[in-house]
């Protein structure tokens, strides 16, 4: 381009020959500007250094915070937010991408040929000055020979006008005259010495003069062009590049962006509202429909239940017409044997707790492969070492393989417990009751139990004809917790004088029974009769010992037949009631260490 425009002719030294300050300045100006340039990469590379840091900042501040329980069953759309998450945080790098390659590849180019372009302009604006001065001095030389030459010019003239006058007066001697013309002679001599040396001068200075202003003056301001015209070209170059290194990193944004978008694609609404059913389902049944009460009707029981009813007046919403949440709560509180056993998830509803005890497998089993691999491997290892002694000791592999099958061998009996849990959870078949369930199925019949915890048979009688309520083990619960709660008032309602304890209440639960009569000294255990008219729900066979540690709770041994008189309501524990020595004995056991077989 530059060789064109000098061909063309176009070109500073030609055109603009007598503008040496006016490019001195436009070049200090243009360099000025090319460095502003410089700053504004800068300053915009700090703007993507602080913007890569707030989004970092705002990808931390919104990370979900983790948890087992999400891990386990995490919603699309969680997933999905965790998913633009990590695409902004990959923007981020982007943008520190950006500005990493704006400081190193660009400001650093524009700061390099910034200085190389004024170390190049004072070069030239030295050598134009230079050549200048030369130029200056020169003409000054000549400005002085031509004044010499224009005094010894004058001083001739007047030298000659002088002789001539002398020369025509007679007055004058020959003597005066000659002298007259010898001054004469020396001025003309003087004046043509001073003009030869002002024609010498003149044609130096002209000469100096043309080659300043037509060769060396304009290599001066080509170079000042050139090095103009560099820095244009500079700052077209550096734009150019700015935009690459945005160019470089669009493809990694754009597969960012279009992260974003398939994070959105996988939302399913569908899948998540079966992970809220999974993670809630309680495996309860809805409540069925609430029975009329009667109460123009006589109710024969009413007579025998007022006593107990009046006492349990707090308690028998709990066991007569099921339990809700809060009032499992409430019921907890007065037992304390609902979070006694959570190993085995008891404490679960029946769907969350076939859950738990899926993964309780599964996890189990995975670490029974790993640790049967680490046994096998220390057994091959020994088998090496007994056949090649100098390889090793097999003795020190023998204490490590005997901790290896020692627990490997408590692994398998924990994951044959929880299998068997498992398989009880899953082919257990037992009549659940939601938070309000009011209906039941006993012995074939339905009835419909009441709020103040009788029931009344439909054609229900004995085999005398006599009329019996069918949900005495409600009533003996309520009464049960009744004495719980008067013994944690400081009432005394036992035979003997002493505070009641659950333990004791609920297996002696007569005592608040209708005709037992509270405080009695005669109190005698309730007949076998009573209870037959108290029909069990099924039978259980204990599947593992039991000590009763808590309150409310009874002992039973591994094998042990007990009667089901009240099945679990998604607090982990059956109540249920046994013949003994001591007569009828009732309470709760949990509901994983027996195997119900309930009546259809």
């Amino acid at each position: 381009m530059a060789a064109q425009e000098i061909e063309n002719g176009t070109t500073w030294g030609k055109e603009l020959w007598d503008q040496f300050d006016n490019l001195a300045t436009h070049t200090q100006k243009g360099i000025d500007f090319f460095e502003r340039f410089g700053n504004f990469i800068r300053d915009r590379s700090a703007i993507e250094v602080e913007y890569a840091l707030k989004l970092r900042r705002l990808v931390k501040n919104y990370q979900p915070k983790k948890s087992k329980e999400d891990e386990e069953n995490e919603f699309s759309s969680l997933i999905a937010f965790k998913n633009v998450l990590k695409e902004v945080a990959d923007l981020a790098g982007q943008r520190e991408v950006v500005a990493e390659n704006l400081q190193n590849q660009v400001l650093q180019g524009i700061m390099l040929l910034a200085k190389i372009l004024r170390e190049e302009r004072k070069k030239a604006l030295n050598q134009g000055a230079g050549l200048t001065q030369s130029l200056h001095t020169q003409i000054g030389t000549l400005d002085r020979a031509k004044r010499s030459y224009e005094k010894a010019f004058r001083e001739a003239e007047k030298a000659i006008e002088s002789y001539h006058k002398a020369d025509a007066d007679f007055h004058l001697s020959r003597a005066d005259v000659e002298k007259q013309r010898v001054n004469m002679n020396i001025r003309n001599s003087q004046s043509e010495d001073a003009k030869s040396e002002y024609a010498n001068q003149l044609q130096i200075t002209n000469k100096q003069q043309q080659q300043h202003y037509q060769i060396a003056l304009p290599e001066v301001f080509n170079k000042l062009q050139e090095l103009d015209e560099k820095r244009t070209r500079g700052m077209k170059e550096f734009i150019k590049r700015a935009a690459d290194v945005e160019y470089e990193v669009s493809p990694i944004i754009a597969r960012c962006l279009e992260g974003m978008v398939k994070a959105a694609d996988s939302i399913n609404e569908k899948d998540d509202s079966m992970i809220v059913i999974e993670k809630y389902q309680s495996g309860f049944q809805p409540p069925g429909d609430i029975p009329f009460e009667d109460l123009s009707k006589p109710d024969p029981d009413a007579a025998n239940n007022s006593q107990t009813h009046n006492s349990s007046t707090g308690l028998n919403h709990m066991t007569g017409k099921g339990t809700t949440k809060d009032k499992l709560k409430k019921r907890v509180g007065i037992f304390g044997i609902f979070t006694g056993n959570k190993e085995d998830f008891s404490d679960l509803p029946p769907t969350q707790r076939r859950k738990k005890l899926t993964a309780k497998v599964q996890e189990l089993q995975q670490k029974v492969a790993q640790e049967q691999a680490a046994s096998d491997g220390l057994m091959k290892m020994k088998g090496v070492y007994e056949a090649n002694s100098m390889l090793g000791d097999p003795r020190t592999v023998e204490e490590q393989l005997n901790e290896s099958v020692n627990r490997l061998d408590r692994l398998r009996h924990e994951l044959l417990r929880y299998q068997k849990l498992l398989e009880q959870a899953n082919n257990q078949t037992f009549i659940q009751h939601s938070p309000q369930s009011n209906r039941v199925i006993q012995n074939g019949q339905r009835s419909s139990r009441h709020s103040n915890g009788s029931s009344n048979h439909e054609n229900s009688h004995d085999d005398n004809g006599e009329d019996h309520p069918d949900d005495a083990g409600s009533l003996s619960r309520s009464a049960s917790e009744s004495s719980v709660q008067q013994a944690q008032n400081g009432l005394n309602i036992n035979n003997n004088g002493s505070s009641a304890s659950p333990e004791s209440g609920l297996g002696t639960s007569h005592t608040s029974l209708p005709g037992s009569g509270q405080g009695s000294t005669n109190e005698q255990p309730m007949n076998e009769e009573y209870y037959e008219a108290d029909a069990p729900l099924g039978t259980c066979r204990a599947l593992y010992p039991f000590d009763a540690t808590s309150e409310g709770s009874i002992p039973m041994s591994e094998g042990e037949e007990l009667q089901v008189i009240e099945v679990d309501q998604g607090d982990g524990w059956t109540r249920v009631r046994r013949f003994s020595s001591k007569g009828w004995e009732e309470g709760f056991v949990p509901t994983s260490y027996i195997e119900c077989t309930l009546y259809a």
